[in-house]
């Protein structure tokens, strides 16, 4: 059984994606636990740093300490799904494994500083919404991958 959490930032404004999110989680909840954890954002006052840090601060105190913390960032590492598989299949024997999609602007270095592993979903910098649809995408290909199931095909 999968135990997975998902951390953001903020509350989402976007229809598509919450309904891609929606269905993905819905396929993952058959295969396991899935908890959404959200973070309060940080307003923007002029210091996009500032804005990192605070919401950093925030999203740590949602891991709990039998955790596994994934960064998801674009300095992270490239994954194919097979490789993303064997990495979470390898990371939820330690625990729930807990991927953290930044705000806006991002993560700041003390998350990535703070996870076991920062990988990237894509070479392309993508939005956090976007992001948060592939990380579900994704999460759910590696369970099928991992069970053999034929979804990955």
């Amino acid at each position: 059984m999968v135990r997975l959490a998902v951390l953001g930032v903020g509350k989402s404004r976007c229809s598509w994606a919450d309904a891609a999110v929606a269905d993905y989680s819905k396929r993952l909840k058959r295969h396991g636990k899935l908890d959404v954890r959200i973070a309060k954002p940080e307003r923007f006052k002029g210091n996009i740093e500032a804005v990192r840090a605070a919401e950093a601060t925030r999203l740590l105190k949602l891991v709990g300490p039998r955790e596994v913390l994934v960064a998801l960032d674009e300095r992270g590492e490239d994954l194919d799904s097979h490789g993303f598989a064997a990495l979470l299949d390898a990371l939820n024997l330690d625990g729930t494994v807990v991927f953290a999609i930044g705000g806006a602007y991002g993560l700041h270095e003390t998350v990535r500083s703070a996870a076991r592993r920062t990988v990237r979903l894509s070479n392309l910098v993508l939005n956090h919404e976007v992001a948060r649809v592939v990380l579900y995408e994704q999460l759910y290909r590696a369970v099928t991958i991992n069970k053999g199931i034929p979804y990955h095909h």
